[in-house]
This record gives C-alpha cells, sequence and structure tokens, in this order.
C-alpha cells in the first residue's frame, strides 16, 4: 500500500474514533432510539433520490440494514445514553470481528482455524473483563447493549459478504433506507409521543447545537466521507491490508474520550480492551479460506473473485 493510502485509512479510523464523541453530543439532547431514526432518516432521503440501488438480492439488503444499521446502532445509542463511555463503546464495538468469524462457522459452515480459535478465545476473554468491571462500577446493562450494537454489527458484516456488492458504498448508502421507519416507531412506542416532541421543540435552540453538530458529523464525516474512502481503498487493496487500520479506531475514540469527555478508563477495562484489540488482529492477520461448500465445488476462481468483491463494513 503507498503511504498516501495508509495515510488515508489511518485518517478515516481517526474519524470513525471521533465519531463516538459526535454521538455521544447528539444523545445528550435526543432521545436514543430517536436519534437512531433521525440520523439514517437524513441519510436515507437523498439516498432514495441520487443512488442506484445496488444489484444485490433484497434479501441480504434487508439484512445489512437491519443488522449493520438498525440493531448495531440500536445497541450502541442505548447503551451509550444508560452511560456506557464513549471511548470504551468504541472498543467493544470491535467485538463485531470475532461475531463475524463465529457466525460465519455456525452459519455459513465457514472453516475455524486454530489461529482464529485462539484470537475469538483471546477477545472474548478481553470483553468478559471490561463487562465485569463495567458491572463493578455500575451495572452490566449498557455493556450488554453495545455488545449486542457489536452482535448487529457481525449480523450485518454476514450479509454484506453474501451480498458481495459491485459497489460497497452504494450498499452502505441504500442500508440507510431500512432503520428510519422501523426505529421511529419503536421511538413512538418507547419513548412516547412527548420526549420526541420535547427533544424536537428544543432543537431550535442554541444548546442544541452540539448535538446537531455531532449529527451532521456522523453522518456526513463519519458514513459518507469515511466509507466512501475506505470503500475506495478496500476496492485497490487486499482487505486484509486495509482491515487492520480499523484498530486505530478505539485508540483514537479512547484518547479523544479520555481527553476532551474526561472519561478515565480503569486499569481492568483498559487490560481488557487491549485483550480485545489483540484478539481481533490475530484472529485477522491471515486470509480467508473458502468454507467447506466452496472448496469441494472446485469453482475457485469464481470463489477467489467473489472474496475480492468482499469488504469488512464500514464501522460507521
Amino acid at each position: 500500500m503507498p503511504p498516501r493510502h495508509a495515510l488515508l485509512a489511518a485518517t478515516v479510523a481517526a474519524l470513525w474514533g471521533l465519531n463516538f464523541l459526535a454521538i455521544h453530543a447528539s444523545l445528550e439532547h435526543f432521545p436514543p432510539i430517536f436519534l437512531v431514526a433521525l440520523r439514517f432518516a437524513l441519510i436515507a432521503v437523498p439516498t432514495l433520490l441520487l443512488v442506484p440501488r445496488p444489484q444485490v438480492p433484497v434479501r441480504w439488503l434487508l439484512g445489512y440494514g437491519l443488522g449493520f444499521g438498525t440493531l448495531q446502532f440500536l445497541g450502541l445509542y442505548l447503551g451509550m445514553a444508560a452511560g456506557f463511555p464513549a471511548g470504551l463503546a468504541s472498543l467493544v464495538l470491535q467485538a463485531s470481528a470475532p461475531m463475524t468469524v463465529v457466525l460465519g462457522v455456525l452459519l455459513l459452515r465457514e472453516s475455524l482455524s486454530p489461529r482464529r480459535a485462539v484470537g475469538v478465545g483471546v477477545a472474548v476473554l478481553g470483553l468478559v473483563v471490561v463487562g465485569a468491571s463495567r458491572a463493578e462500577a455500575t451495572s452490566w446493562v449498557p455493556f450488554l447493549l453495545v455488545v449486542l450494537g457489536a452482535f448487529g454489527w457481525a449480523l450485518g458484516n454476514l450479509s454484506s459478504r453474501l451480498a458481495a456488492p459491485p459497489n460497497p458504498l452504494h450498499l452502505v448508502l441504500w442500508m440507510s433506507v431500512v432503520p428510519p421507519l422501523p426505529m421511529l416507531a419503536l421511538s413512538w412506542w418507547v419513548e412516547g409521543p412527548q420526549q420526541i416532541g420535547q427533544a424536537l421543540a428544543t432543537s431550535v435552540t442554541a444548546a442544541a447545537v452540539p448535538a446537531w453538530l455531532g449529527l451532521a458529523y456522523t453522518v456526513v464525516v463519519g458514513t459518507v466521507v469515511g466509507s466512501g474512502i475506505w470503500s475506495w481503498l478496500m476496492v485497490r487493496h487486499p482487505a486484509g491490508t486495509v482491515a487492520p487500520f480499523s484498530m486505530l479506531v478505539p485508540v483514537v475514540g479512547v484518547t479523544a474520550s479520555w481527553w476532551l469527555l474526561g472519561e478515565r478508563p480503569a486499569a481492568p477495562e483498559l487490560v481488557g480492551g487491549a485483550l480485545v484489540v489483540l484478539g481481533v488482529l490475530w484472529a485477522t492477520g491471515r486470509g480467508r479460506t473458502l468454507s467447506p461448500a466452496a472448496a469441494r465445488s472446485g469453482r475457485g476462481s469464481r470463489a477467489s473473485t467473489g472474496r475480492r468483491r468482499r469488504t469488512r463494513s464500514a464501522p460507521r
């Protein structure tokens, strides 16, 4: 990878790490479920008008939207609204990588090498350490909600892999069409029209400016710019070359939250977080292998082409 492309990948990781601070700012004003609906509605409207629908089966588009878009951000926003720190959230979401490996084995009959098994085990151990530390300090609930978000990301990864879109960015944008209506309905039922109305009524005040700036950052910088550059890099380089740069996301997220929000992770949380990152790096350190079904089919060239088109979904 040329140095300028490596710099682009590192820049995207930094943008995504700062995205968690933007989410924190938006959650200070908007209810979490309504914020999920609002975030994706702002992307969905121009997408429907300007972006061609990706040429993928509808079931995988819906699966990607429900997993990566709906479940991931529902769990993340609810967890952060319940008090889970922004920096730690950026780290716990990396659990989507070992979860993707496990789901691939269980649902797609992909092979699990000893290296990947060790990486998954180390990452899970790190999650347990972080969760136990947070439970001792507050509660398991916010932590488990963010883990649920990571599980949604993993489900989205499988849908994206099976969709194998010719243009990954189009899939990322069209995924945003799925969450708004169900999230708006859920927000109306759970958070209620009064809370939604209060948030909207006060959204034109000066106090709401940080929330709108955070939302604008999430939509424009985190999703459109970040995902666009990431997809561009994925087309030009092997996924195994680009994907490890995503490990910089929690480094930026934890550091920025420590500096700007005063979030100081406890020592066990830092140790657990390091185990998660190391486990993910170890599990993804080798190239993907064909599933047993694909290996038996003998269609090596077509399977190889499909693998080159697959990308790891953009975190934001």
